[in-house]
């Protein structure tokens, strides 16, 4: 089964809301994927870059602006990275680290914090280089919500978001994050490409 939910409906009284139940589904989730080729996952966000990113939400769709309690929200989440009781393996696209949110500044703090969490025990953070050989067609970021392979995908799009519950498309899911996984580099590897982005950023103008 599959359901979709235009953001406007779902954001229609701002951003805290939704960002409460993202909460209880990371809270709830044991065992959780991600995949995002382009941005920073959500639960690794700087406060700084959270910001940016719903502000832009806010003006995109043209909802109530109340970002600073969406953020809040957001930090809020991040503690299933440090409660013991957790596990996420997310692969970011090399891309990612090079999307300008905010400007260097902000850029240069969020590749930063990637660094000083590398090494979470909570976490399997693998970087997708852009030059890498992946044995799928290039796809859409998705996470992966529940115990083992998830009991259900949840995909954004640009109109709504969009939740896979079939268990034959979930399957699929799992398979392309095999595949995307097994391409990443991680570890000293992934520092590598994390330290080179933070270098880009270091030496970049100071401008947004």
């Amino acid at each position: 089964m599959t359901s979709s939910v235009p953001w406007t409906d779902r954001l229609s009284t701002g951003t805290e809301a939704v960002q409460e139940d993202v909460v209880r589904w990371y809270q709830s989730t044991r065992e959780g994927k991600a995949y995002v080729p382009t941005m920073i996952w959500g639960t690794l966000q700087t406060e700084a870059y959270a910001t940016v990113i719903l502000g832009q939400v806010v003006d995109f769709l043209g909802i109530p602006n109340d970002v600073p309690a969406g953020v809040a929200k957001r930090m809020q989440r991040q503690r299933v990275l440090y409660d013991g009781e957790h596990h996420y393996d997310v692969v970011l696209g090399e891309q990612a680290l090079y999307t300008n949110i905010g400007g260097p500044d902000v850029m240069r703090d969020q590749i930063e914090r990637l660094l000083r969490e590398l090494d979470l025990a909570s976490l399997t953070l693998g970087i997708l280089p852009s030059t890498a050989r992946v044995d799928l067609f290039p796809v859409h970021g998705f996470n992966i919500y529940g115990d083992g392979d998830g009991d259900r995908a949840h995909v954004e799009l640009v109109s709504s978001s969009v939740d896979v519950t079939e268990q034959s498309e979930l399957a699929l899911y799992g398979k392309a994050f095999a595949a995307l996984s097994s391409a990443a580099s991680y570890g000293d590897a992934a520092e590598g490409l994390l330290r080179k982005a933070r270098s880009f950023w270091a030496d970049a103008p100071l401008q947004g």
